[in-house]
């Protein structure tokens, strides 16, 4: 018989400067050195997440938990461009999978995004996890990635109803 894993109390708060070298850690560990080759690392170079949309799961034991959200944008063959934030990276110790920090940190992230004004979330993940937070597959060649990357993961969610009406083109940085 399989038990459910055991709770484990932790608290949600805005990410501080001084979190940053935990952060990396746990990415680290998370998601190991390969981390930087990966498609949505490169939409996230050189630039800076969106102020105010970055959190932490903390516990007694330190931190066990981050999410960050980025600006980027779908630019279209006719020059338009649909602002919208790209989710990640979204990290939870090892450990502690399956405990429900990181659906958390996505509920109190899309949350603070929607109270902002953002209207569209784009990331690259698994289906079955990030469907239970209202994301799901972006179809076939609408949305398209400029780095390779398995289009079956790349997935969205409205914040705003009728946000993905009409929204086509390569995913990019929004500088």
């Amino acid at each position: 018989m399989t038990r459910p894993p055991q709770s484990v109390p932790f608290t949600l708060r805005p990410q501080a400067e001084a979190d940053t070298p935990a952060i990396d850690a746990l990415l680290d560990e998370a998601f190991g050195p390969g981390r930087y080759a990966k498609p949505s690392y490169r939409l996230r170079e050189g630039g800076a997440p969106v102020a105010g949309l970055s959190f932490v799961g903390a516990s007694e034991e330190g931190l066990v938990g981050s999410i960050r959200f980025w600006p980027v944008a779908v630019r279209g063959g006719n020059g338009a461009a649909t602002p919208a934030l790209l989710l990640g990276p979204l990290a939870v110790r090892p450990d502690l999978h399956g405990r429900g920090i990181g659906l958390a940190l996505m509920a109190r992230g899309l949350e603070a995004a929607a109270a902002a004004g953002h209207r569209l979330v784009i990331l690259v993940g698994d289906l079955p996890y990030y469907a239970r937070a209202g994301f799901s597959r972006v179809p076939a060649h609408q949305v398209r990635m400029p780095q390779p990357y398995d289009p079956a993961r790349l997935l969205w969610r409205e914040l705003v109803a009728g946000a993905c009406d009409g929204v086509s083109g390569v995913l990019a940085p929004a500088r």
